[in-house]
């Protein structure tokens, strides 16, 4: 199965921006979507963005529409997360991952990476 690899993350303040990377270690097939997810510390595994790779159809949860922008890059099979005017409510682990539809539940996507941190200080 697909392996994804996540980097990106970092220690950056309210305002300012990160792109995060989410690498497959093979070719993303059309049919696929691949979605960003993420996690604090106590919370529940949160929806953020999805992508439908081969459509190329992008989706995002309210909490970061207007600020992020998911995308893909075929080549590389590598999908990205513009993350803009970034807020502390936004740190936490980040997870990229596979399904076949864009839901916006964790469990309805079966192929995970290990995840970057993100943390947005005041």
């Amino acid at each position: 199965q697909v392996q994804l690899v996540e980097s990106g993350g970092g220690l950056v303040q309210a305002g300012d921006s990160l792109r995060l990377s989410c690498a497959a270690s093979t070719r993303i097939y059309s049919s696929l979507v691949v979605g960003w997810f993420r996690q604090a510390p106590g919370k529940e595994r949160e929806f953020a963005s999805a992508i439908r790779w081969g459509r190329g159809s992008t989706y995002y949860s309210d909490s970061v529409k207007g600020r992020f922008t998911i995308s893909k890059e075929s080549a590389t099979n590598t999908v990205y997360l513009q993350m803009n005017s970034l807020k502390p409510e936004d740190t936490a682990v980040y997870y990229c991952a596979t399904g076949t539809s864009p839901s916006q539940s964790a469990r309805d996507y079966k192929n995970w990476g290990q995840g970057t941190q993100v943390t947005v200080s005041s």
